[in-house]
């Protein structure tokens, strides 16, 4: 059996989660507000780490799900009444990380699950997984694609972070936060750092290379598979931003000579 045949569940996936990432991500970068997926996933980890820790693993989905939820609303009201959001943004992170971690301290495997929820192995999804992520993905496109653009105001907003949510709950459970999050921001990084491409497309061919690869370096090396998805996928779009940085400032200034 070919690696393909073996895994291709995994490249799927990957495929898949850097495609809804990218929809939020190159929103998030152009508000400022870095950490709001951040802070989402790592609030949305609560309620997967306290049903791991006091419910046996049961009601998993739905603990994340009310969990993101309850951050989305949180976070669509701090952006209309709190000033300095990012700061505010940020503490909500940092109260969900702590969280996390005096919750599984209940926890034997307590270790072990907080680097699962960081960053989780989806080297070895199975297909019944994958369809139900890509049946979740796709109606959540939809609504951004199709209804989203046709709403204003309030409703827009609570729409955008309730579907952010949505999202953040099936790949927390899938990939770990960590790789939300720079699946969410770097692909969108590289794509609004270069305007030869649609930003969109751009960020999904981009991230849809550097996943791929680190999938491959992950089950070749041996190595844990979040985190490589994290490492590559950081790496190239930090290295394509500076090029791109330094390629703009050599042609302003050959303009500006000239």
């Amino acid at each position: 059996m070919s690696v393909i045949e073996l895994l291709w569940p995994a490249f799927v996936l990957a495929i898949a989660l850097v495609f809804i990432h990218s929809v939020f991500g190159l929103e998030i970068i152009k508000r400022g507000v870095i950490f709001t997926d951040l802070a989402i996933g790592q609030i949305a980890a609560m309620g997967m780490a306290i049903s791991v820790a006091f419910m046996h693993s049961r009601y998993q989905s739905a603990m994340t799900l009310l969990f993101a939820l309850l951050a989305a609303m949180i976070i669509t009201w701090a952006t209309k009444k709190v000033q300095k959001i990012e700061a505010f943004i940020g503490l909500l992170y940092a109260l969900g990380i702590s969280s996390i971690m005096l919750i599984l301290a209940q926890s034997s495997e307590g270790t072990e699950l907080f680097s699962k929820l960081s960053a989780a192995d989806i080297l070895f999804t199975s297909s019944d997984d994958l369809f139900k992520s890509l049946l979740l993905y796709g109606g959540i496109a939809f609504v951004m694609f199709v209804l989203y653009p046709k709403l204003k105001g309030a409703k827009k907003e609570f729409l955008f972070f309730i579907m952010l949510a949505l999202t953040v709950t099936s790949s927390v459970q899938s990939a770990g936060v960590l790789v939300v999050f720079a699946l969410l921001i770097a692909p969108s990084f590289a794509g609004l750092s270069q305007n030869k491409t649609n930003p969109f497309v751009f960020a999904c061919l981009f991230g849809s290379l550097s996943i791929v690869l680190a999938l491959f370096g992950s089950y070749y090396l041996d190595l844990p598979t979040g985190y490589a998805i994290i490492f590559v996928t950081v790496l190239f779009s930090l290295v394509f931003v500076i090029i791109s940085s330094i390629m703009s400032h050599t042609n302003k200034k050959r303009v500006d000579e000239e």
